[in-house]
C-alpha cells in the first residue's frame, strides 16, 4: 500500500458523499428507488433568493404586566378567603397597580403583612378611606416589571417560534430586535396569511362558566354584572358559509387556563364527520378539570379562546382522566390551526405586525442569475490566472477549488442549511481563499527548488513551511465567521455559515488533495523539473 492510497480513498468518499448528498437539490423529481437510506434534504433557499414574507411584529408588553396583575388579583383573593378576612373586591387599577376595598382599618393591617411576605416585589402605597371603606393600592415597582416586559418578549420569540414549526416552514428567521420587537422571515411560504393569522394569535384559552341568572339576549357590556363579562359564540353555517353570533353571559374569573395543556390534536367526530381538538392536561389541570365538572354539573362551561367562545356545552357528569374536546364549526384547516397555537402555548402578550413585506419569486431568481454568474466570473479568472502563472502545478490547484465548491455544496445540503445572497458572496470569497493557499505553497516549493532540491523533497518542504501559515490564517478567519454567526442577523448568518463551513473544507483540498496529486504522479513519473 502506497502512502497516499488512504488519501486518495478519503476524497473519491467524499466526492461521492456530496454527490449523493447534492442529487435532492440537482434533481426536482427523485426516482422511485431513492429512499430509505438515501438522502431526501436539499439546500434551502433563503428569502432573498426564493422570495417570502418579512414580518416585523411589536410585542405588546405592557399587556404582560397587566396580565401579571390580573393573577395577583385573583391570587389575593384565594388568599384572603383563605384566612377569613372581609373585603369587598380586589381589582386591577390602570396599567401597574391592584386596589383592596376592605371594610377596616384592622384588615388592612392584616393584609399588609401578608402582601409584604407574600410578595415582596409589590410596593404598598399609603391606605386611603373612600366611600365608607378603606382602599388599599398595591404597585409593581419598575424594574420587576421591565423585568416581566423583558420575559414576554422572550416567551413570545418561543411561543412563535414553535408554532411556525409545526406550521412546517423551512428555515425560518426568527429573532429579536430592539427591546420590545420581532422579526420574522418565512422563505417559500405558500400560504402568508394564513401563517400571518396563525403568528399573531394570541391563543388565551380558558374555560370559564355561563351565568344563567343572567339573560344574555338582552345583556349588554354595561349592564352584566360587575364579575360577568359578555362574549359572543360564533357559528358558521357549513353549506352557506354565513356566520352567526350568538351571546353568552360568562363569568370573568376563568376556572382552567390553557397553560395547564400538555397537547391538543385534530380529531374527526365519526357520528357527524366533523372535526374537533381533542385536549390533554398535565396533572394539576386534569385534577382541577375534574373538580370543576364534578361541583358543576348540569351548567354550561364555555371554551374560551381570546375572547371568542368556541363552544359551551352542558357537563352532564364528572369528567376524570384529564382528557376534553373544543368542538364548534371548524373547517379542518381551523382545527389544525386551533390545535397548533394550542400545542405551542399562547402569547404572553398580544403581537402587532408593524412591517409585512412579500418577496416576490422574480426577485429571486435575479438574484440567483446574477450570484451565480458572479461566481462563473471569478472561478473563470482564477483558473485562467493559475493556469498562466503556475502552469500544471496552478491546473493541480484549480482541481484542489473544484473540490471545494464541491465539497462545500455537498455540506450544505447534508446539513440542510439555507444559502443567500450573501452565503454565494461566501462561496466566491472562498473560490479566491482555496487558491490562496497553494499559492503560499507553491512560492515556498519555488524557494525549495532554488536552493537546488529535488522536485519531490521541495514538494514535501514548500506543504511543510506553509502548513503553519496556513493554519494561522484559516484559524483567525474561523473565528471571525463565528463571531459573525454568534452576533449576526438573517443574513449575515448565511454568510458566515457557508464561510465557516468553506474554510474547514479549504484546510483539506489545500493541504491533503491537492498534495495527494503531485505525491501519485511523482510516484509514477520521474521527472527533473516541476512545472511550477
Amino acid at each position: 500500500m502506497k502512502g497516499y492510497t488512504w488519501r486518495i480513498s478519503l476524497i473519491l468518499i467524499f466526492i461521492i458523499a456530496s454527490c449523493v448528498y447534492l442529487t435532492p437539490t440537482l434533481v426536482d423529481t427523485l426516482p422511485t428507488w431513492w429512499s430509505g437510506l438515501l438522502p431526501k434534504d436539499k439546500i434551502h433557499l433563503g428569502l432573498d433568493l426564493q422570495g417570502g414574507t418579512h414580518l416585523v411584529m411589536e410585542v405588546e408588553t405592557q399587556k404582560a404586566v397587566e396580565g401579571s396583575l390580573e393573577l395577583i388579583a385573583t391570587d389575593l383573593e384565594d388568599s384572603l378567603n383563605a384566612q377569613n378576612l372581609r373585603f369587598k373586591k380586589v381589582a386591577r387599577l390602570g396599567g401597574d397597580k391592584v386596589q383592596l376595598t376592605l371594610y377596616d382599618r384592622g384588615s388592612a393591617d392584616k393584609v399588609q403583612a401578608m402582601v409584604k411576605k407574600k410578595y415582596p416585589d409589590l410596593e404598598a402605597l399609603p391606605v386611603f378611606d373612600e366611600g365608607g371603606f378603606v382602599n388599599m393600592q398595591l404597585r409593581i415597582n419598575e424594574k420587576e416589571a421591565q423585568v416581566k416586559k423583558d420575559r414576554a418578549v422572550a416567551q413570545a420569540l418561543e411561543t412563535i417560534r414553535n408554532r411556525i414549526d409545526q406550521f412546517g416552514v423551512s428555515e425560518p428567521v426568527i429573532q429579536r430586535e430592539g427591546l420590545n420587537h420581532i422579526v420574522v422571515q418565512l422563505p417559500g411560504i405558500k400560504d402568508p396569511k394564513r401563517a400571518i393569522e396563525l403568528i399573531g394569535k394570541t391563543a388565551r384559552l380558558e374555560f370559564k362558566l355561563v351565568d344563567e341568572s343572567v339573560n344574555a339576549a338582552t345583556a349588554t357590556a354595561s349592564s352584566v354584572p360587575e364579575d360577568d363579562e359578555l362574549l359572543y359564540e360564533k357559528r358558521t353555517d357549513p353549506a352557506t358559509g354565513a356566520v352567526s353570533e350568538t351571546p353568552l353571559v360568562v363569568k370573568k374569573k376563568a376556572m382552567i387556563t390553557g397553560e395547564l395543556l400538555t397537547d391538543a390534536q385534530i380529531r374527526i367526530d365519526s357520528q357527524y364527520n366533523q372535526p374537533y381538538v381533542a385536549i390533554e392536561f398535565n396533572s394539576t389541570g386534569a385534577r382541577l378539570f375534574d373538580q370543576v365538572t364534578a361541583a358543576n354539573v348540569g351548567k354550561r362551561f364555555a371554551i374560551v379562546l381570546d375572547s371568542n367562545i368556541y363552544s359551551a356545552p352542558v357537563i352532564r357528569e364528572r369528567i376524570s382522566g384529564g382528557s376534553a374536546q373544543i368542538s364548534g364549526s371548524f373547517t379542518e384547516k381551523d382545527a389544525a390551526d386551533l390545535a397548533i397555537v394550542l400545542r405551542a402555548g399562547s402569547l404572553p402578550a398580544p403581537v402587532k405586525i408593524l412591517q409585512n413585506i412579500t418577496v416576490g419569486p422574480s426577485l429571486g431568481r435575479d438574484s440567483i442569475h446574477k450570484g451565480l454568474m458572479a461566481g462563473l466570473i471569478g472561478v473563470v479568472l482564477v483558473v485562467g490566472f493559475m493556469a498562466m502563472y503556475y502552469k500544471i502545478s496552478g491546473m493541480v490547484a484549480n482541481f484542489g477549488m473544484v473540490l471545494n465548491i464541491l465539497f462545500l455544496m455537498g455540506a450544505l445540503s447534508a446539513l440542510g442549511a439555507t444559502l443567500t445572497l450573501p452565503g454565494i458572496a461566501a462561496i466566491v470569497l472562498l473560490v479566491g481563499m482555496s487558491v490562496d493557499s497553494n499559492v503560499l505553497i507553491f512560492e515556498r516549493i519555488r524557494e525549495e527548488l532554488r536552493l537546488g532540491k529535488t522536485p519531490h523533497a521541495a514538494l514535501d518542504a514548500g506543504y511543510d513551511k506553509a502548513f503553519l501559515t496556513i493554519m494561522d490564517s484559516h484559524v483567525t478567519a474561523l473565528i471571525t465567521a463565528a463571531v459573525l454567526f454568534q452576533f449576526g442577523t438573517g443574513p449575515v448568518k448565511g454568510f458566515a455559515v457557508s464561510l465557516s463551513l468553506g474554510i474547514i473544507i479549504n484546510l483539506f483540498t489545500s493541504l491533503v488533495s491537492t498534495k495527494v496529486i503531485f505525491d501519485a504522479f511523482l510516484e509514477r513519473v520521474h521527472v527533473k523539473r516541476l512545472s511550477i
